[in-house]
C-alpha cells in the first residue's frame, strides 16, 4: 500500500544546482562537496542554516505572479518538478503556493521537518476595507527543530518574514530595518466562536507605527489537494488581483559586519519599479510600453521572457499600450 503521507524531494543533483542558483557556498563548495556532508553541516545547526537559506532564497527567487500574464496558458502549476525546471532551470519565481511549495521541497530534501498550513490574507494587505481575512489563499511552511516550531514564508514580498519567526505570541523580531515583525496567538473578528485561535502575522513599519494584520495562519497540516483547490482560486478568480495586476519582487541582501543582512526590496508592481532600502523609497522607473516592462524585468530581475511569452499579454487587461 502507498504512503499516504510521502510528500515530494528533489534529488541530490538537484539540491546542488539549487544551492549553486541561490549562491550558497559556504554549504556547498570545498569544504562541503557531497550530500552527507552537507547535512552533517545542516546539522551542527539547523537554525542559523535555516535562516541563512531562506535569506538566499528571497534574495534569489522573485515573488512573482508573472505566468498569470506572460504565458500562452495564464495558470499556475505546483508540481514540484515542474517549480524546479521554472526555479532554478529557468531564474524565476512565483507567488506564494509556488514559492512556498518549492522552498518547502528543498527543506525536506535536507532533512528539516516541514509541515504546510494554510493561511488566510487580511483584507487590509489586499487594499480592501472594513477589516476581516480572505478564504485561505496563502501557504507558509512550519519547521520543527529540537521541539521548537518556526513560521517559514519565502512566498510573500516585501511584507512578508525574512527569518524563521518562533510561534511565540507576541515576541517581536526585526525585519527589514526599521520593520518589525510579531506572531500573535488570537481568535480573529470574523469568528464566532472566540475560543478558535490562530496565528496571525503582523509588522510596523516603524516603532512608532501602528502594528498591522498581514496574514492568519493554522496550525492544521493542508495537504497538496487543498492546495489544488486554493490555487485554482487564487489563479483564475476575477476577484484576485493577481490576475489583474503584475508584481515582481526580490529582496535586496548585502553584508554588514561581516553577516548577512535583508536590507530592502526592489519590486515592480504594475508598471512601476521601485527600490525601498532602510523604509526610503525609490522610483526607478516608469513603464510605458510592454518593452520596457520587459527590459526593466531583464535589469532589475535577471527574468528573460520568450518571444512566446511576451506575446501572451496581448489583449490581457494588464497589457500596457502606448497612448
Amino acid at each position: 500500500m502507498a504512503d499516504l503521507s510521502h510528500r515530494a524531494k528533489y534529488t541530490e543533483d538537484q539540491l546542488f544546482r539549487y544551492l549553486d542558483h541561490i549562491n550558497l557556498h559556504e554549504l556547498h563548495g570545498p569544504q562541503a562537496d557531497t550530500f552527507s556532508q552537507i547535512k552533517e553541516k545542516i546539522a551542527t545547526n539547523p537554525l542559523k542554516w535555516l535562516t541563512t537559506l531562506q535569506k538566499h532564497q528571497t534574495a534569489t527567487v522573485p515573488f512573482e505572479n508573472l505566468a498569470l500574464h506572460y504565458s500562452t496558458h495564464h495558470s499556475i502549476t505546483l508540481d514540484p518538478e515542474y517549480l524546479f525546471a521554472k526555479v532554478v532551470g529557468r531564474g524565476r519565481g512565483g507567488y506564494c503556493m509556488e514559492n512556498n511549495c518549492f522552498f518547502g521541497t528543498v527543506l525536506r530534501t535536507l532533512g528539516y521537518r516541514v509541515v504546510s498550513v494554510g493561511a488566510r490574507v487580511s483584507n487590509a494587505t489586499n487594499g480592501r476595507a472594513g477589516g476581516g481575512y480572505t478564504g485561505f489563499s496563502h501557504m507558509v511552511n512550519v519547521i520543527t527543530i529540537d521541539g521548537k516550531r518556526y513560521m517559514v514564508d519565502v512566498g510573500f514580498g516585501s511584507n512578508g518574514p525574512t527569518h524563521p519567526l518562533p510561534l511565540v505570541d507576541a515576541e517581536v523580531s526585526v525585519g527589514i530595518a526599521p520593520q518589525r515583525l510579531r506572531l500573535l496567538w488570537t481568535s480573529i473578528a470574523q469568528n464566532t466562536d472566540p475560543s478558535q485561535k490562530l496565528w496571525v502575522f503582523q509588522h510596523q513599519n516603524d516603532p512608532q507605527s501602528p502594528w498591522q494584520d498581514a496574514y492568519c495562519f493554522t496550525e492544521l497540516e493542508f495537504l497538496p489537494v487543498d492546495y489544488e483547490v486554493m490555487n485554482f482560486k487564487t489563479s483564475h478568480s476575477r476577484t484576485s488581483w493577481f490576475t489583474y495586476m503584475i508584481v515582481c519582487v526580490k529582496l535586496i541582501l548585502e553584508v554588514i559586519d561581516e553577516d548577512q543582512e535583508v536590507v530592502g526590496t526592489v519590486m515592480l508592481v504594475g508598471n512601476e519599479v521601485k527600490r525601498r532600502i532602510q523604509g526610503k523609497t525609490e522610483l526607478l522607473i516608469t513603464c510605458k510600453t510592454e518593452e520596457e516592462r520587459v527590459q526593466a524585468l531583464e535589469k532589475w530581475f535577471d527574468i528573460h521572457l520568450t518571444d512566446k511569452e511576451k506575446t501572451g499579454i496581448m489583449g490581457m487587461v494588464t497589457q500596457l499600450t502606448a497612448t
